[in-house]
């Protein structure tokens, strides 16, 4: 059976040595492991798995060879909650359907013709196509379908196509004590690092005192000072909305971000940067912070990153007043400029599959705006945005 197990960790492209797999004999060989499976299996692990990234397929081989279970396939299968389902306000609409939906005219058009419509409507509304309502085709309302609507009294977004949210929003913010799930992406941090030494002479150094006391006939006790990671980091993270999606992958980021780098500073910001981010979610309309003093604060040797899936609609990029929550006086692609003018090093990562990237116009434009450096969030997007943050 051990024998097997060897082989199929091969044929899974797990890169596994004679000698490992020697060693681990040895261990088994040795009651390392005792009696027990689950024993047996994090030997193993610890034995056989040298990158984290093949954690996965590793479990995948062990119950296949030591629990009788059938390799899984990419088909996944998951229980749809009844209240999805019970929405029965909501428009369900073809593509052909879709297609004979047209815009207002742009920008100015929707905001005033959403202004008479509010003075003259007097009674609620469902499945229309002009009146603020649900269900309908009307670019004002919630549960319906308009390429560029003004979402009132939506829930959460659906299409990711609203130009304007009217609901105040609540969002969470990142539980930076979050450790499960953290450890790849903190090696794949540890690229944007850059040791040197700094402060008070605290740290033995050996090799000097050792060189001393021969020279000198008597102990000659030398320090150092301690290496610290020089690298400073500016991060600006992307909460709420579509954003609630990836939660989970971007707290894990955040948690290894803050436990491996001294010099780490973060905001948050909802959707696209404008003239104000905050660091507290529960008091963000309270707590801001001007992004004018963020950028004036902290140097241009800092290196920033972005986190979002810039999903939005393209208003919010380029028109004054554009904002899905506020009227913006200055469009969110030219605070986008002022970052990348001033930090050389900056990058964008995108929880987002980078496959459907291309299918949001939105995306497209944020990635022109930081000179094509925006990366997916995964271990090998990670690995080529700490390259280019160290170039």
């Amino acid at each position: 059976m051990f024998e097997t197990f060897f082989a199929e960790l091969r044929s899974a492209k797990i890169p596994v040595t004679l000698k490992e797999y020697l060693t681990l004999l040895e261990a088994v060989g040795s009651g390392v492991a005792g009696n027990r499976v689950e024993d047996f299996y994090y030997l193993a692990r610890a034995s056989l798995v040298k990158d984290e990234r093949n954690l996965d397929r590793f479990d995948q081989v062990f119950g296949h060879v030591f629990k009788g279970l059938e390799l899984t396939t990419d088909t996944l299968e998951a229980e749809i909650p009844e209240e999805w389902l019970r929405r029965v306000a909501t428009l369900y609409l073809s593509e052909e359907d879709k297609k004979r939906i047209a815009e207002l005219g742009g920008w100015e058009a929707i905001m005033e013709e959403l202004k008479k419509r509010l003075a003259e409507q007097k009674e609620r509304h469902q499945g229309g196509n002009k009146w603020i309502g649900t269900g309908g085709t009307s670019p004002y309302g919630a549960y319906g379908y308009n390429p560029a609507g003004i979402r009132i009294g939506q829930h959460e977004s659906r299409h990711r196509r609203a130009i304007k949210v009217w609901d105040k929003r609540e969002f969470k913010d990142l539980a930076g004590t979050a450790e499960i799930g953290t450890r790849t992406i903190k090696v794949a941090l540890r690229r944007l690092r850059q040791f040197a030494r700094s402060g008070a002479a605290s740290e033995l150094d050996l090799d000097n005192t050792i060189r001393g006391t021969a020279e000198k006939g008597y102990l000659d006790i030398r320090m150092r000072a301690e290496r610290h990671n020089t690298v400073k980091l500016l991060m600006f993270f992307d909460i709420g909305g579509s954003m609630d999606d990836h939660i989970a992958e971007v707290e894990d980021l955040f948690s290894a971000a803050r436990s491996e780098f001294k010099h780490l500073e973060y905001y948050y910001f909802h959707n696209c940067l404008y003239e104000s981010v905050w660091k507290d979610n529960a008091r963000r309309y309270t707590d801001k912070f001007d992004t004018w003093q963020v950028l004036n604060t902290y140097p241009a040797d800092y290196k920033v990153i972005f986190v979002g899936d810039a999903s939005m609609s393209p208003y919010e990029i380029t028109v004054a007043g554009g904002s899905v929550e506020h009227m913006n006086e200055e469009p969110g692609g030219l605070w986008l400029k002022r970052v990348t003018e001033i930090y050389k090093h900056t990058v964008w990562l995108n929880p987002l599959d980078q496959r459907h990237w291309d299918w949001t116009p939105s995306i497209g434009m944020v990635r022109n705006l930081v000179g094509g450096r925006m990366f997916p969030l995964t271990l090998d997007g990670l690995d080529a945005a700490t390259r280019e943050l160290m170039r």
